[in-house]
């Protein structure tokens, strides 16, 4: 009868251990190679556990600061892009005003409709969006701020300023542009062209925002119906230049051919071109802070990054693995443990009678 050597001398069980340890080795080194990372779970990386611990929500924090910052530099370039438009009107009917007085009934009307093409296109401007949010909205950015651009000619805010320029020969200078001032500046239904959010004080309205720290926000838009940095200054003012310039706009473009020898026109005229021309500085100073925030965030994102960047190298040399050595050891391995099957084999087949000799 023969024995089997390996068996009976304890020789089987080392090489069935020897094997499962192999064998768990190349599982750990395949998993390695697969995902990249020394373990799946914090307790699989040791002591290097806590520096991923420590570091990755640092990283996430800032991850998400720079997509914040992302997204408010993309819609401060669509808002300055609109201001650009808005800034041309204004300068325009500047420019215009000191020659209404000259000019001969037909140029004056024809300048109106002009004028009431800006309003327009201007109440259209003041609804543009970046995205799905309101770039002039604030803090209601999904609402648009003048609910009805198109047919701002039609609303109470136009139709009456207009009725006050048509009773200028009637009221005189003065209370014709007491009246402007009044409707242009008020948030009553009805006559407000803005939202509801917009038609309010200005101290109430808050300029959208971003966060760009802990506890850190800056504010990265502008207002329909109000200002942001910018003081606006003169006699006539409501205090929005937005509003100041759609005063103006609807003022002239409710002039008339009619009104040309009207000696309450030029005091009309004058008021209106000091009126757009204080509200022109005042827009050029929100659209230059603007930009100086723009240029400000553009630099904190780069910091962001170059953190970012610095803390990930250290959670990665603590979590990925070497993968050129991974599956360099990945192969040893392999070859081990066929190596080990091969020796279970052979001296599963050993038995005395291999090692007697032959009679």
């Amino acid at each position: 009868m023969s024995t089997a050597i390996g068996i009976g001398y304890g020789i089987m069980p080392a090489l069935i251990a020897n094997s499962t340890r192999v064998r768990q080795q190349l599982d750990t080194l395949t998993e390695q190679a697969s995902t990249g990372m020394v373990a799946q779970t914090y307790a699989g990386l040791g002591s290097q556990s806590r520096v991923s611990l420590d570091l990755s929500p640092q990283i996430n924090a800032l991850q998400t600061y720079h997509a914040n910052i992302d997204q408010a530099v993309g819609g401060m370039q669509v808002t300055q892009s609109a201001m650009t438009r808005i800034q041309q009107i204004a300068a325009t009917f500047v420019a215009d005003i000191p020659n209404l007085n000259g000019l001969n009934s037909s140029e004056i009307d024809s300048v109106a409709a002009n004028a009431r093409s800006a309003l327009s296109e201007t109440a259209s401007l003041l609804n543009t969006k970046n995205g799905n949010t309101y770039v002039f909205g604030g803090q209601d950015t999904t609402n648009p701020p003048v609910p009805s651009p198109d047919s701002i000619l039609s609303s109470g805010f136009y139709t009456q300023i207009n009725a006050a320029v048509s009773a200028l020969s009637a009221n005189g200078a003065a209370a014709t542009t007491a009246a402007t001032l009044s409707l242009a500046g008020s948030n009553a239904p009805g006559t407000s062209p803005f939202s509801a959010y917009m038609s309010q004080p200005s101290i109430a309205l808050s300029a959208s925002q971003v966060q760009i720290g802990e506890g850190v926000t800056v504010q990265t838009g502008l207002l329909a119906s109000g200002n942001v940095a910018a003081g606006s200054t003169g006699t006539s003012t409501t205090g929005s230049y937005m509003r100041d310039l759609m005063r103006a706009l609807a003022t002239l473009g409710s002039m008339s051919s009619s009104q040309v020898n009207d000696p309450n026109f030029n005091a009309l005229v004058l008021d209106t071109g000091n009126s757009l021309s204080d509200a022109v500085n005042a827009m050029a100073t929100d659209v230059g802070v603007l930009g100086n925030t723009q240029a400000s965030l553009t630099a904190t994102q780069s910091q962001l990054s170059a953190t970012s960047t610095a803390l990930t190298s250290q959670v990665s040399s603590s979590r990925d693995v070497d993968m050129a050595a991974t599956l360099s050891k990945l192969t040893a391995m392999q070859t081990q443990l066929q190596e080990s099957y091969r020796l279970i084999t052979s001296a599963n087949s050993l038995s005395l009678i291999n090692f007697l000799p032959n009679a």
